[in-house]
């Protein structure tokens, strides 16, 4: 794990990452060629819902086919690709064959629906889209010939569409043929030794420091945008993550969160290919029995998932058939760790050296990560110490550098973080301000060793009646709760108060509460003005694909239902 080295000024919160050992100078095709040369015969991958099993050497050769059928059909270096759908081999084919030629691939998350989709295409002028045909109550075809019907009349590669002006390659799934969209294997089909020929010729073209991939920001907080990554962001970010993991060759990673975000592409698939490690991938989407099942069968010794996910696995009724006597570690992100799931993670999985990983989109992602021996209370409370050549501090509102153990917002700077926002210049110029530091929106604190606990988001603290609530306080008091699954706090407008605190909650199976009993809890606990006004119970919570929760949208339905009356500037 890297050491944080303290800042000069030996009481202020400003640490830097070890940088003992160099970061990779390299793009993605030349560290996947080099996995590949040294790998070629190893497990690379296995989908285990289409049974679809590769070597290095045979994913290598499927990734060089379908870069060559990119380049027949006139794609090339810095065009906008875009990638919609869940996990499966034609992504991960995706991922490595657009990097293989300079195509900067943009990440569409699997949930969009018709506005999104627009948005999202437009925004980055993406000039072709691989897709899914569909998945669960998605019909991604169904939903482009609804926003671009002049599919049904053009020639196939030759869109011309009202709504998305940019787009005029369509790329999909399956075998079923489907007018104006070229199917994927017969992409792969329009290779040829002389197009093979021509990839190492624009390979060789190709800077780590070049844009090659776009992802757009969860969206908990209004219009998503776009965030630029150079091969050298996530590259050496996914080798760091890896690395904290003690990943060798032997390695087996379970993969069941989504590729379309950096969890899945950064730290899992990539990560995978700096250590020659194995990927698998126990279906399209989560599912918690199968991917028990699949961790199991394929004596995977790591997986990868966000705290609601290990929920649903640990209570999984067939939990206890299955056999993790291979897991070793594994990394839990994207939201806090209940202490009582993370010991039941390492003590029932055999997880032991399950870690925290903290970080954002823009910052390639991981900024931070507990180390596989820190002690179980490091884990839940912190989330770990920086990594390798970053550089973090913590500011007060007006910037200037807090002490050890006070509060304020991090910011961060180093290789790791994003070229900018695509085509949002002054946005960009807001979240990276001067000398590169990047201002992540996160509140946290750090100790004397070099620890972060991240307290909440400066734009979710709550003020009531003058008083600053953050949210993240009183959701760790309130998970202290046995009945309690899951639940977020965030403030609802207040005429007399400004604001007041509500809480929706998720009940473990079989048990009940009250709204009195909730605060009954709180009583004497917290103080008065941190106990929620509003308590609500839910089925669920609703979360991005990545399990970060969306208080936005729980903020407005709290609203509606108390018919509280918002101002155009609230």
């Amino acid at each position: 794990m890297p050491n944080a080295l303290r800042s000069p000024k030996n009481n202020e919160s400003h640490v830097y990452g070890d940088d003992r050992l160099p970061l990779k100078k390299l793009t993605i095709p030349e560290m996947f060629a080099s996995a590949v040369e040294t790998f070629g015969s190893r497990n690379a991958v296995f989908f285990a819902e289409e049974d679809q099993r590769l070597s290095y050497d045979e994913l290598s050769e499927e990734v060089d086919k379908l870069a060559s059928g990119f380049i027949a059909l006139g794609l090339e270096k810095g065009d906008r690709i875009g990638i919609w759908s869940p996990n499966r081999l034609e992504w991960l084919l995706t991922q490595f064959a657009t990097a293989r030629i300079g195509l900067i691939m943009v990440n569409i998350n699997p949930a969009y629906r018709l506005s999104e989709l627009e948005y999202a295409l437009n925004k980055v002028e993406c000039k072709a889209l691989v897709t899914a045909v569909n998945f669960k109550t998605s019909g991604y075809t169904d939903m482009l010939r609804s926003l671009a019907p002049e599919l049904d009349h053009c020639n196939v590669g030759a869109l011309k569409s009202e709504k998305l002006p940019h787009l005029r390659i369509v790329i999909k799934m399956e075998a079923e043929k489907i007018l104006g969209m070229y199917n994927f294997e017969d992409v792969k089909s329009l290779a040829s030794p002389e197009r093979g020929v021509q990839l190492d010729v624009v390979t060789k073209t190709l800077l780590p420091d070049e844009p090659i991939n776009i992802q757009f920001t969860s969206g908990t907080t209004g219009s998503p945008k776009g965030a630029t990554l150079t091969h050298s962001n996530i590259l050496n970010n996914a080798d760091c993550v890896t690395a904290a993991l003690k990943f060798t060759p032997e390695d087996r990673l379970c993969i069941p969160v989504p590729l379309y975000h950096c969890f899945g592409m950064v730290m899992g698939t990539l990560g995978c290919v700096t250590k020659g490690a194995s990927m698998v991938f126990p279906g399209q989407g989560f599912e918690p029995a199968k991917t028990l099942e699949v961790a199991s069968q394929e004596k995977c010794t790591a997986l990868y998932g966000v705290p609601t996910m290990f929920v649903a696995m640990l209570e999984d009724p067939g939990f206890s058939s299955y056999d993790f006597s291979a897991l070793r570690t594994g990394i839990m992100a994207g939201a806090p760790c209940p202490i009582e799931v993370m010991k039941k993670v390492v003590s029932d999985m055999n997880m032991s050296q399950v870690t925290i990983a903290y970080g954002m989109t823009e910052t390639s992602p991981v900024s931070f990560q507990s180390d596989v021996d820190d002690s179980l209370e490091r884990r839940v409370t912190t989330v770990g110490r920086i990594m390798p050549h970053v550089e973090v501090k913590v500011v007060d509102e007006q910037g200037g550098t807090v002490s050890i153990g006070n509060k304020g917002e991090l910011w961060t700077r180093g290789y790791s973080v994003m070229q900018g926002y695509w085509g949002e210049a002054e946005k960009t110029a807001e979240t990276i301000v001067d000398g590169g530091w990047m201002k992540t929106g996160d509140l946290a604190i750090l100790d004397d060793h070099g620890y972060c606990n991240i307290v909440g988001r400066v734009k979710d603290m709550i003020i009531r009646g003058g008083e600053n609530i953050y949210p993240r306080e009183v959701e760790e008091f309130l998970y202290g709760n046995p009945k309690i699954r899951e639940v977020q706090v965030f403030g609802v407008p207040s005429e007399r108060l400004g604001e007041e605190v509500c809480t929706w909650i998720v009940l473990h199976p079989g048990d009940q509460s009250s709204e009195d009993e909730i605060r009954d809890y709180c009583h004497g606990q917290i103080a008065h003005y941190k106990i929620p006004k509003f308590v609500r119970f839910k089925e669920e919570l609703p979360m991005t694909v990545t399990g970060k929760p969306q208080k936005f949208l729980m903020r407005d339905a709290m609203v509606l239902e108390l018919g509280i009356q918002v101002s155009k500037t609230a």
